[in-house]
């Protein structure tokens, strides 16, 4: 809490500083569309071309699979490759986000559990890991949404207004 010249409240109009704050907060609720757009890109780049990649190398992803020890890995290779092409695609546009996002939270998880582990001796670890970053971000879509700025904005508005 930010308090001037005495005051405990968060009335700023003795604050110097005023203006700055309004603007501030202003500034903060005008671009509050750019933060779940840039977690959608984020995240939706990076699984559209995980995705890509193992679609056009599945021979490869499928030894990696088998090295591993993920069972029938002739059959999930392919699933997880078109999963991440998928939802990569769909969150990145802003559809079916919260939905699309469950699965991808399962493939990262399953993903730190076998081909990380080795790689974590600490909870710094841990969090340092992409695999772990992703987890955050798509929590968040899952929870929060597309945004403003997405394909499941624009059908929930055209779903308000029918009602």
């Amino acid at each position: 809490m930010v308090a001037c010249k005495g005051e405990k409240s968060m009335n700023h109009e003795n604050c110097p500083g005023k203006w700055i704050l309004s603007f501030f907060y202003g500034l903060c609720e005008k671009s509050s569309w750019f933060p779940p757009l840039l977690a959608r890109i984020t995240v939706g780049v990076i699984f559209f071309q995980a995705g890509w990649g193992k679609l056009h190398h599945l021979q490869k992803v499928i030894g990696f699979f088998t090295q591993l020890g993920i069972p029938a890995p002739n059959i999930l290779a392919p699933f997880v490759a078109g999963v991440e092409f998928t939802c990569g695609i769909l969150i990145l546009v802003g559809l079916l986000t919260r939905f699309v996002s469950v699965p991808l939270i399962g493939i990262m998880i399953v993903a730190i559990l076998t081909a990380k582990m080795k790689e974590i001796s600490d909870i710094s670890d841990l969090f340092g890991l992409i695999e772990s970053l992703s987890i955050v971000l798509l929590v968040w879509l899952a929870i929060a949404g597309a945004g403003a700025v997405s394909i499941d904005h624009i059908l929930c508005s055209c779903c308000r207004r029918k009602k």
